[in-house]
């Protein structure tokens, strides 16, 4: 029954999110919003004293992890392997993030969120590999003398 009431939920939330999207100033991915909100109301609840079977949010909280990895990405200007090292770090202690919230181990909570954080500064703000911004220059100029 969790399950069903879960699926409704997202693709409920989802319609909303997708409606809210069009009038927004910013960009909301309608799937990510649906299932944010339906795992953050199950453990809201579970934290409340209702009787949900955690299997079901963590499921949710999974999708979350790879997908916020997913839309960071696409921010990440470094090498493919500078890229993959990051993942190897973010997803793995995003996984632990969602885990501590479930056994509410607050301070493993704390402890992984802002891991996530510093590495998501640390990778995100090196500027990318060594060169890039000169070799994307050299392009443009090669691009515009090749034109003319």
């Amino acid at each position: 029954m969790l399950i069903t009431i879960t699926v409704i939920s997202v693709l409920i939330v989802s319609g909303a999110a997708w409606l809210a999207s069009r009038i927004l100033p910013f960009k909301v991915c309608p799937i990510c919003a649906g299932v944010f909100l339906t795992w953050t109301g199950l453990v809201a609840a579970h934290l409340l004293g209702y009787q949900i079977n955690l299997v079901v949010p963590a499921l949710l909280m999974g999708g979350s992890v790879v997908g916020i990895a997913y839309q960071l990405e696409k921010k990440f200007r470094g090498s493919a392997g500078t890229l993959l090292l990051w993942k190897t770090f973010f997803i793995p202690a995003g996984f632990a993030a969602a885990y501590s919230l479930l056994a509410q181990l607050w301070t493993a909570l704390i402890l992984t969120t802002f891991f996530l954080f510093l590495i998501t500064l640390l990778f995100l703000s090196s500027g990318g590999r060594p060169g890039a911004r000169e070799e994307t220059v050299g392009n443009i100029e090669k691009n515009m003398e090749d034109c003319c």
